[in-house]
């Protein structure tokens, strides 16, 4: 009897990711609520998303909601690189309490689209 080997792969997601964290280091936006401008190093937080680590005591956490859609700015790893303007939805908002990142929350994000 001969095996069915006509399967379809699921697409990699972590391939995906490792692209965007090799193209961008950190990420930039302002709010537009207090005209405040915030800088942030990218997370690889899990295998399909990125993030980045905010301090508890930040004065951003009081702006930032889940489904927020916000233009940020992201950076390459090199300086000559240029930066790009991207739409970014906030996926979660998840305090840390583990010991490297207590008193931290990550904040989940996804690229929606070039601006």
């Amino acid at each position: 009897m001969k095996e069915n080997t006509n399967t379809v792969e699921p697409k990699e997601k972590r391939a995906e990711l490792r692209k965007v964290l090799d193209r961008y280091y950190s990420v930039e936006f302002k709010l537009k609520e207090t005209g405040t401008l915030y800088h942030f190093k990218l997370r690889d937080i899990s295998s399909n998303s990125l993030g980045i680590l905010v301090n508890e005591d930040s004065a951003v956490l009081e702006y930032l909601k889940v489904n927020d859609i916000l233009k940020m700015k992201y950076y390459p790893p090199e300086a000559s690189g240029s930066a790009e303007h991207l739409k970014t939805k906030i996926i979660h908002i998840t305090k840390k309490d583990g010991e490297s990142f207590k008193g931290h929350f990550l904040i989940g994000l996804s690229i929606i689209e070039k601006q």
